[in-house]
């Protein structure tokens, strides 16, 4: 007698929590085109993307102190995932030779969207 009174005075105890929600359903769409281009011979072949949505706002980073003479601070720049923008945070990187300058990656308006044209030594 005492087990069962237990048992159905704990029941609603331990099942609480127990029945399932439905699940949400979240849909996003994002358009997307890929354009083959070719550059110039010193740059490499590559493939544009175009995105629909506006990349956002360049962060402002903290530069760190260089760690030699012989490397070049590429900033920070919003990679498109896909599905969405995700910030790549800026580094140090070693100079080719003494006489490279790097030229920044940075985001153009074309029409129908955005492409992102990548950094380069020159």
């Amino acid at each position: 007698m005492r087990k069962s009174f237990y048992v159905s005075a704990l029941a609603p105890v331990l099942l609480t929590g127990c029945v399932a929600e439905p699940p949400t359903t979240v849909t996003t769409t994002t358009t997307t085109q890929e354009v083959t281009t070719t550059g110039p011979v010193t740059r490499p072949v590559t493939r544009e993307v175009l995105v629909t949505q506006a990349p956002p706002a360049v962060r402002i980073e903290s530069q760190t102190v260089s760690p030699g003479p012989a490397y070049v601070w590429t900033r920070g720049y919003w990679r498109w995932t896909g599905a969405g923008y995700e910030w790549v945070a800026g580094t140090w990187v070693t100079r080719p030779n003494p006489r490279t300058v790097w030229v920044e990656g940075h985001w153009v308006r074309k029409p129908g969207g955005w492409v992102w044209v990548a950094g380069y030594w020159r």
